[in-house]
C-alpha cells in the first residue's frame, strides 16, 4: 500500500472523516434559496483564489524579469496576505453551516476517491486495527 492510501486510511479513522463516510456527508442541507450574505461570501471566496496564487506568481515572474527580488518577496506576502484575508471574510459571510456541510461532503469524497473499496473497511467493526 502507498505512503497516499496509507495515510488517507489513518485520516479516515479519525472521528470527523469516519462519520461523514458513514454518514455519507451530502450536499442536502443547501439546497434552499442562498441569502444574500452567502451569495456575496461565496464571491469572495472564488476572488480570494484568482488573485491569491496567479497574483504571486505573476510577481515572481516580474522580480526576475526586473532583477529586484524584493517585488517578489514583498509584494507576494501581501497579496497573499490580503487573499488569505478575503477568504476568512468570506467563509465567515458564507456562513458556518454551509462551510461545515462542503467541508464534510469534500473529505467524503476526496476519502473515497483514494481508498476506493477500502473505505468499507473503516465503517467495520474492529477496523480499528492496524495491519492495513
Amino acid at each position: 500500500m502507498n505512503i497516499i492510501k496509507k495515510t488517507a486510511l489513518y485520516v479516515a479513522r479519525k472521528n470527523y472523516c469516519k462519520t461523514a463516510i458513514e454518514e455519507r456527508a451530502d450536499l442536502s442541507a443547501i439546497r434552499g434559496k442562498p441569502t444574500m450574505s452567502m451569495i456575496v461570501g461565496i464571491i469572495l471566496i472564488v476572488f480570494s483564489y484568482l488573485i491569491g496564487l496567479p497574483t504571486v506568481i505573476a510577481l515572481g515572474v516580474l522580480a526576475v524579469s526586473m532583477g529586484k527580488p524584493l517585488v517578489g518577496i514583498v509584494g507576494g506576502a501581501m497579496i497573499y496576505a490580503i487573499s488569505t484575508i478575503i477568504f476568512i471574510i468570506g467563509i465567515k459571510m458564507a456562513g458556518k453551516k454551509y462551510f461545515h456541510v462542503f467541508s464534510r461532503w469534500m473529505v467524503r469524497i476526496v476519502l473515497e476517491k483514494i481508498l476506493g473499496k477500502d473505505v468499507r473497511v473503516i465503517s467495520e467493526p474492529g477496523s480499528d486495527n492496524k495491519n492495513l
